[in-house]
């Protein structure tokens, strides 16, 4: 039978300190005795935020309150070393650190029940989105059985007693997800006991009677249902004089009338997160996988929203709408800078997601606040590789880049959540083409045309919601002790969620302050606080509160984030920011966060924490980033940056290639970030390099901005690794052009020499042969000038496969042979296996196949010493290719199949397609019409796929010429 929500539970783990209840303290010896009084209060204190700083202030606060003697300090310095000693005694894994402000109680993570806690709820409501409703009552019966009674109970404190009773309401939510999950379940006969028992502990909760009275309901007791209805509202009018809120009113209204809306919706099966390849049937060497990809994009949703629940049900219905036969609707929700339509979006869209969409949900920030909005062709690429489209085989059109998009999701339900949306044309190449699918929408300003849109126009929170959400951020007691200062509160911001959540995150920070002392210094506010319903100046206000309230390590460290590119980054850029070589970069942003300034964003596939500022944020930070930090300081903070993004995509070149090959480095610093960061970058560097992208461009582009001309080349270029593996042309182009901005005007002839040279194999890759002679030219005169070895190679190599288009077989040979030579020179392998297999082409074209084996055999021996795959499987299909010169058709057929599984394996759509009808052409050779055609017909459908009409057509036209060849006769 499941546990009861009573006090007492046993928990899940020994753990050192509980406040979970009365204070206990436990260690390896002995349990530990803490005295009652001050070291209990400042004991209490430091186990709620273990591991963090708590000032002395607050702690003589907690201990005295209003009036403190002057020797506080020495008596809280007195408790400290007590609390010290006790902890050794008693074997506790723990320590009390002092710091220049106050103290750190150090413990490992699991040391207490509230961690515990927090963590077990958070697990809950992960496994409820991913429709796990079975496992996250568990862990919530799990998170609750830790308490023991109210938090710290006995511990005589009134600034404790604030945040303790955060921790209690914490604890009802918490019971509260699990009632309804359950009721979800259909558990509703189980559950009504316990409810009862729940309602009698706390009869003014609403959502409690509301849970009993379906419970009751659905277990054919419909007149004690309304009868728990009325209970309560006899309750409310006698104490407090009101009737019970409207959900509690349509509820028994509901039950009273039979409302089909009270049955009980049929369980979805949960839902896999991905579907993958490897859930398939095995198939044969030979098939068509076509693997479907289900993206999961949404950013995280928010425990504590806040909204009006008709608008909510509005848009849910608005997304939904199509989802027949009809054709394709969106949701526009518009509104103003703070008035949370990003944070509804998000909420609508994991609403929705299982049920409705539960082929994918797909998300984009349009960048409307930024001033350079995202190009519609950019978020299509982004969308088509969640789809499972690899980069080498996107269109660069974006009229062809829509068309694959639409095609992909036709038929398919899927929901496109598009954030800050900035204008029409922005939007409507990136709407499904058919009804299936849902379209989420928001935007500041968006006047829109757009088909099938609903328009919902977003205001700020009525009184009652801004208290409601103000209440779950800071507790509904301290709401509720303060009325009337918490409405002051509420009219003085305007109602915006964004200035409610930063003053409410403010006071949950400082239970000692009080909501009048809170409304008092907005009162005070000289910056414009009277004009906080109009937009950006009450933001600025807002975020001048918390900004305030950080350390000068904090305001500096929040400033320099500022720098940074990307909207999304991981911890460690802030250590080198702040030139810190901390291990746990997260520890330095977890202030930022916790005041909400600096955003979680996500949790990657290796469990490290992605950051971001919000617009507005990120305009305010810059702000005070040109007040307060000096311009060198600022330019050292990028040095160290973008030295650490250069020392990591050095690191995944040098993995993919296995060594520094193919690659010509400059004198710019590196900064290294901690070596768990280097290991997830070398556990799949290209894909590290691709999921890092927006980030390596923008340290591209602010090197440039601030004159480093050294690190914008190097790190420019070494990006080629992603770009040409991946496909991704136009930032190539977009990231060298800025780097050679960069190098012209600083004179760097070796920088220049680089991007020149990088610049024509750009060209190269897209087969303008033309425009790609003057570059490497320049580059090769560059690199002869300043004694570049390997820059001279990879000229020479661009220079002999433009020799080679136009049928100068001979000169190509002996540009080829001078590259050979020059990367001999430097120990360059890599760069000789590819002159190799280059050389081999040539003499295979000759009919000199002795040779032709030669060039091969030695490049592959090259490949495989150093594990390159990719050079092994583009060597083995030019030796297949050699094996079909000489009509060796059945060894070219081994040879070719072995490629496929190679490439197959890496996803490489475009070789694929290639080696498919090799094999299509050495079975027609083999008078094998059947498997011939069977050949050309994948790779006709692949082609296809990746938009390669022509080279589909003439595959589609060798099927022909097999069809109307005669069938040789048997016997």
């Amino acid at each position: 039978m499941a546990a009861s929500f009573g006090y007492g539970g046993s928990g899940v783990a020994a753990v050192s300190f509980r406040v979970l209840g009365p204070l206990e303290v436990s260690g390896e010896r002995a349990a530990v005795s803490v005295a009652s009084g001050r070291q209990e209060i400042v004991l209490g204190a430091l186990v709620l935020e273990l591991n963090r700083m708590v000032e002395t202030t607050y702690l003589v606060d907690a201990i005295w309150a209003h009036h403190p003697p002057k020797t506080a300090r020495a008596q809280v310095q007195i408790c400290i070393s007590r609390l010290r000693r006790a902890l050794l005694d008693g074997g506790v894994d723990a320590t009390i650190e002092t710091r220049a402000r106050g103290y750190i109680l150090k413990a490992p993570e699991g040391a207490t029940d509230v961690g515990n806690f927090r963590r077990m709820v958070a697990e809950a409501h992960a496994l409820a989105r991913d429709g796990l409703k079975m496992p996250a009552v568990e862990a919530l019966r799990s998170a609750t059985a830790l308490w023991r009674g109210r938090c710290l109970a006995g511990v005589p404190s009134e600034v404790l007693a604030g945040t303790a009773a955060q921790w209690d309401e914490r604890r009802l939510e918490a019971v509260e997800t699990c009632m309804r999950l359950q009721l979800e379940l259909g558990r509703h006969e189980h559950l009504v006991g316990e409810l009862m028992q729940l309602v009698a502990g706390h009869p003014l909760r609403e959502r409690l009677r509301g849970y009993l009275m379906v419970a009751l309901y659905r277990s054919g007791r419909q007149a004690e249902a309304l009868d728990a209805y009325h209970q309560g509202r006899a309750l409310l009018t006698e104490e407090l004089g009101l009737d019970p809120g409207r959900e509690l009113q349509d509820l028994a209204q509901a039950i009273l009338t039979d409302d089909p809306v009270l049955a009980l919706a049929e369980q979805p099966e949960p839902r896999a997160v991905v579907a993958t390849q490897a859930a398939q049937p095995a198939q044969e060497s030979g098939a068509d996988p076509d693997p479907v990809t289900t993206p999961r994009q949404l950013p995280a949703d928010v425990y504590d929203f806040v909204a009006d629940d008709k608008i909510v049900s509005a848009i849910c219905d608005a997304v939904t709408e199509g989802q027949g036969k009809g054709p394709l609707s969106v949701a526009l929700v518009l509104g103003g800078a703070g008035v949370g339509k990003s944070t509804l979006a998000t909420h609508v869209a994991h609403r929705l997601a299982a049920e409705y969409f539960p082929d994918g949900q797909l998300y984009c920030d349009l960048g409307g606040l930024g001033g350079r909005p995202v190009d519609p062709a950019q978020a299509l690429g982004r969308f088509l590789r969640a789809l499972g489209i690899p980069g080498e085989t996107i269109p660069d059109s974006l009229d062809e880049r829509a068309e694959m998009y639409r095609s992909l999701l036709a038929g398919r339900r899927i929901l496109v959540l598009l954030d800050d949306a900035v204008s029409d044309s922005q939007v409507m190449p990136l709407l499904p083409g058919t009804g299936s699918s849902g379209v989420l929408v928001t935007s500041r300003s968006l006047h829109t045309a757009l088909p099938g849109a609903h328009r919902f126009d977003l205001e700020p929170l009525s009184t009652e919601q801004a208290l409601r959400l103000l209440g779950r951020i800071v507790g509904e007691r301290r709401v509720e002790g303060e009325a009337e200062a918490a409405r002051d509160l509420v009219r003085l911001v305007g109602g915006l969620p964004l200035a409610l959540r930063i003053v409410g995150a403010r006071l949950a920070a400082r239970p000692h302050w009080s909501l009048t002392f809170m409304r008092n210094r907005l009162q005070n506010e000289h910056r414009g606080l009277d004009e906080l319903a109009h937009g950006e100046l009450s933001i600025r206000a807002s975020f001048s509160l918390s900004y305030e309230g950080l350390t000068a390590a904090e305001r500096r460290l929040l400033c320099l984030l500022g720098l940074a590119e990307g909207t999304v980054i991981p911890s460690w850029p802030g250590a080198a920011l702040a030139d810190d070589r901390t291990p746990c970069a997260n520890d330095l942003l977890e202030r930022l966060v916790d005041t909400r300034l600096l955003d979680i964003t996500a949790v990657d596939q290796d469990g490290e924490t992605r950051y971001g500022l919000s617009p507005l944020a990120r305009t305010f930070t810059r702000e005070r980033l040109a007040a307060e930090i000096p311009e060198a300081e600022r330019v050292e903070a990028v040095r160290r940056m973008v030295g650490g993004w250069l020392a990591l995509a050095e690191r995944a070149h040098k993995e993919v290639y296995g060594g520094r090959y193919m690659f010509v480095s400059g004198r710019a610093e590196r900064w290294h970030p901690p070596e768990n960061v280097v290991l997830r970058c070398l556990r799949d560097p290209l894909g590290w390099l691709e999921s890092e992208q927006e980030n390596l461009v923008g340290a591209v582009e602010l090197a440039a901005r601030f004159g480093l001309d050294e690190l914008c080349w190097e790190l420019a270029t070494s990006l080629v690794t992603l770009f040409e593996a991946r496909g991704c042309p136009d930032l190539w182009e977009r990231t060298h052009r800025v780097a050679l901005t960069a190098v012209q005007e600083a004179g760097n002839q070796r920088g220049r020499a680089a991007v020149l040279g990088s610049l024509g194999t750009l060209y190269l890759h897209r087969g303008d042969y033309k425009a790609a002679g003057p570059y490497l030219s320049a580059a090769l005169g560059m690199f002869e000038r300043v004694g570049e070895v390997r820059g001279q190679a990879l000229s020479l190599r661009g220079l002999a496969r433009i020799e080679r288009h136009h049928g100068d077989d001979d000169r190509a040979m002996t540009l080829y042979e001078s590259a050979e030579r020059n990367f001999g020179r430097v120990e360059d392998v890599i760069g000789r296996a590819y002159v190799l297999g280059e050389m081999a082409r040539i003499t295979m074209r000759r009919a000199d196949f002795a040779q032709t084996r030669t060039y091969i055999d030695e490049a592959l021996g090259i490949c495989r010493s150093i594990c390159f795959d990719r050079g092994q499987a583009l060597l083995l299909r030019r030796l297949g290719q050699m094996l079909m010169y000489q009509q060796q058709h059945e060894a070219a057929e081994r040879i070719l199949l072995e490629v496929l599984a190679m490439v197959r394996a890496s996803g490489d759509l475009v070789v694929e397609g290639c080696v498919l009808h090799d094999l299509g052409r050495v079975n027609a050779d083999l008078r094998r019409p059947e498997h011939a055609i069977e050949y050309y017909s994948q790779s006709a459908r692949i082609r296809e796929r990746t938009l390669d009409h022509g080279k589909a057509a003439a595959t589609r036209a060798d099927i022909v010429a097999i069809l109307d060849r005669p069938v040789p006769s048997v016997g």
